[in-house]
């Protein structure tokens, strides 16, 4: 039996398949792009998501976990492709996991805090009022696999993820990518632009944080989500503020951000609570999220120093 990772070039995709092949499991990572690298019992499967679903999904297949998708600002600005990716893309892969396994299998859907509108602290109970396209397209993903699970055409489980800090690699179409930019380019000599008020409060998790919720999310016992199989995955509530003293306590130079007021990227990232109540992640299991500091550190020695872990 195999687990299926969609959009596993992606820096979450290539750690969770490696954390998977390490406890045993047969991974097969799907991608437009070829992933750095595909664990000795893993296999890749190249190519758009509908035109790779029978070969990614079949009757070996007991998990999927979809990463795939077109972050927030890219859906935003591109309306059509938003929803061809994240809400008819996910209905094909959801169609195809009905139709082809002899048994349900697990599907982990990555949701996120988008799905909330401009409220400053959200519950798991808390309406889902998205004032952004990926919001609502996260929200009608979140529907869907509830109603799958609901009909028993699949064991659905749904993450709501808090923004990811600090990615490696180059900068995405996420509005909130620059909370990774303002910790990771100052930290490589590089100027970084940040459009918010250094005051301003953001729900973060390190990578690391955010590996570890989904494999707990895979693995827990689905009844534990109860009747709304969703649930806010641990994060830490920190100003930018506080972002930069730790980049100075991990030896960057935060005169090197750029405060640049950006409206549009305002206009989403200021839609997206910055508190959260993750008492139903706590009582399921789920670890608890890294401290910026620690989140700093796993970049540094990840990205910077060359350390596997």
């Amino acid at each position: 039996m195999s687990i299926t990772i969609t959009g596993a070039a992606g820096f979450l995709g290539q750690r969770l398949a490696n954390v998977l092949a390490r406890r045993g499991e047969r991974v097969v990572m799907c991608d437009l792009v070829e992933p750095a690298a595909v664990p000795a019992n893993g296999t890749f499967i190249q190519g758009d998501l509908e035109a790779t679903l029978d070969a990614a999904i079949t009757e070996d297949t007991k998990a999927v976990v979809h990463l795939a998708a077109v972050v927030s600002s890219g859906a935003e600005l591109d309306f059509d492709l938003g929803y061809g990716v994240n809400v008819a893309g996910l209905t094909k892969l959801l169609e195809r996991c009905r139709s082809a396994p002899a048994r349900p299998p697990t599907v982990l859907f990555t949701s996120s805090l988008a799905v909330f509108g401009a409220t400053p602290f959200a519950t798991d109970e808390s309406p889902t009022t998205p004032a952004s396209s990926y919001g609502t397209q996260k929200a009608i993903g979140e529907l869907l696999v509830n109603d799958y699970s609901r009909k028993g055409f699949i064991d659905g489980r749904t993450l709501r993820l808090p923004t990811i800090s600090v990615r490696p690699g180059a900068p995405n179409k996420a509005a909130s990518g620059f909370a990774s930019g303002i910790l990771r380019e100052p930290l490589s000599g590089v100027r970084a632009t940040c459009p918010l008020d250094p005051s301003s409060v953001l729900w973060l998790a390190s990578p690391d944080s955010a590996v570890r919720a989904l494999v707990h999310g895979l693995y827990v016992d689905g009844d534990a989500f109860g009747d709304y199989r969703c649930v806010n995955a641990p994060g830490i509530s920190v100003s930018i503020d506080d972002m930069l003293a730790s980049l100075e306590r991990h030896g960057g130079d935060r005169s090197l951000v750029d405060f640049v007021p950006d409206p549009h990227v305002a206009a989403i990232v200021g839609s997206w609570p910055s508190h959260f109540d993750v008492s139903k992640a706590t009582a399921m299991g789920f670890p608890a999220a890294d401290d910026i500091d620690a989140a700093v550190a796993s970049h540094v020695e990840r990205e910077l120093l060359g350390v596997v872990g």
